[in-house]
């Protein structure tokens, strides 16, 4: 088979995004950055400032050779000034901004919760034309909903899914698994025909313990909230999850020690032939690895159709009632946004920096076009590959995410995985998230 390429919420927010080839876990003690001296806007133009975070080490160059000098040919009235700000330095320069009332007009960040509740941000229907609104793919949009408002637009994904050895599959003669059974009835075929090769992977560690519990609940038809958005964290279906992952891991069919086996060396595994499934990000592959690999949804239980885990990092505009036409300004930051996602602009973008797109016209248009752009050095510099995006872009509707706007979020982050661990020591699944629930929604 041919291969597919591939906090502020509490400071201790791990984007996400580390699963699509940025760096974007903050430091835990991020050093303060020096503010850059503010450059005197051109004359009659009107001035619009924007943070991006650095994804990679190229992330200036394309927005410094590629995207300003165009933006500024299509819109000679506005004098952008983009910086880019590592993940590593991004909350203690936005922090610093908004403590000397200089925050910028726009910022690509990965929460907005807390700017919400200082009444930071403005709403994203202020300044989003009708034409962005259409094309950018509802769950995507409504991941960026709080109390009933949007706040932000998503800026990239990042998608997971089930990844698997083919040849050991095959070797062991299993199909792909789609159901829980059949990943029980896989795993054990592998450990039979090879015990040295880790069947299924596992990371419930403090690290990222709470995507195990949404790949599971997810796909059991439960999660974090029910349709109503209320916490339903004590559900049947956890419940049931839970001990589905206690139950592969009495069988012997994951990493040992899943309570501090992160999905770092997992992956490590993975491309090295020594594991022969595992949901990861879409990027997991290593460049040098020669496993030969598909990519399957996620495997399910109880009839229910499979659930994508999504994750995306957010663009968002600030308030600004010292600018001296609200309307220009506002206009300005429509434009910024009708430029960015812009067919092309968006899709050069996503291939430079090795991302999913969050429209629908860039997630049907990369499958057949990504070859017309290029990746950035750090990616290896040559074109984009189209099955890639075909590959991904075709789960990118059907994502959910982690409900990472509410308040209680960095609790129940917590909480699950608190969860997750109490019942591998033998706790009973039940009571352990009966606790967990009283805890968070009383």
């Amino acid at each position: 088979m041919k291969k597919f390429l591939a906090m502020l919420l509490a400071l201790a927010m791990v984007f996400a995004l580390a699963a699509c080839g940025g760096s974007s876990a903050p430091a835990a003690e991020a050093p303060a950055a020096e503010e850059p001296a503010a450059e005197e806007p051109a004359a009659d133009k009107l001035p619009l400032n924007v943070i991006i975070s650095q994804y990679g080490n190229n992330t200036q160059a394309w927005w410094d050779g590629v995207f300003v000098p165009g933006f500024e040919t299509a819109h000679p009235d506005i004098d952008l000034t983009v910086e880019i700000v590592s993940w590593n330095d991004l909350y203690t320069v936005v922090s610093n901004r908004i403590t000397n009332e200089n925050v910028p007009d726009i910022l690509n960040i990965d929460t907005f919760a807390d700017y919400v509740a200082d009444d930071l941000l403005m709403p994203a229907e202020e300044y989003t034309s009708a034409e962005l609104k259409a094309k950018i793919i509802p769950s995507f949009w409504n991941a960026n909903e709080l109390d009933g408002t949007v706040w932000a637009l998503p800026i990239l994904a990042s998608v997971r899914s089930l990844f698997y050895n083919v040849d050991i599959l095959e070797a062991a003669g299993v199909e792909v698994p789609t159901t829980w059974d059949e990943v029980k009835t896989a795993c054990a075929a592998i450990q039979a025909y090879d015990p040295d090769i880790t069947p299924w992977s596992l990371d419930v560690s403090s690290d990222e313990g709470q995507a195990a519990f949404g790949y599971y609940t997810w796909n059991n038809g439960g999660g974090f909230v029910d349709d109503n958005g209320d916490w339903a964290l004590n559900s049947a279906a956890n419940v049931e999850a839970l001990n589905f992952i206690k139950e592969m891991v009495d069988a012997g069919y994951c990493f040992a020690d899943p309570m501090n086996a992160t999905r770092y060396p997992q992956q490590d595994a993975f491309n090295a032939g020594s594991l022969a499934m595992m949901i990861g990000p879409c990027n997991m592959i290593s460049a040098s690895s020669e496993v030969n690999y598909g990519v399957a949804p996620m495997p399910t239980n109880g009839g229910n159709s499979p659930v994508a885990f999504g994750v995306c990092d957010r663009l968002m505009a600030f308030k600004n009632d010292s600018a001296p036409d609200q309307a220009a300004r506002t206009a300005a930051i429509s434009a910024f946004f009708d430029y960015f996602y812009d067919q092309e602009v968006y899709s050069e973008y996503m291939v430079y920096e090795g991302f999913l797109p969050v429209t629908s016209d860039a997630s049907a248009y990369l499958p057949e076009h990504a070859d017309q752009f290029n990746k950035c050095e750090a990616n290896g510099g040559t074109p984009g590959e189209n099955d890639y995006f075909a590959t991904w872009c075709g789960m990118l509707a059907d994502c959910d995410f982690y409900p990472a706007s509410r308040a209680e979020w960095i609790d129940v982050k917590q909480g699950v995985i608190d969860a997750e661990q109490q019942v591998l020591e033998g706790a009973d699944a039940q009571a352990v998230l009966d606790e967990l629930q009283s805890a968070i929604a009383g």
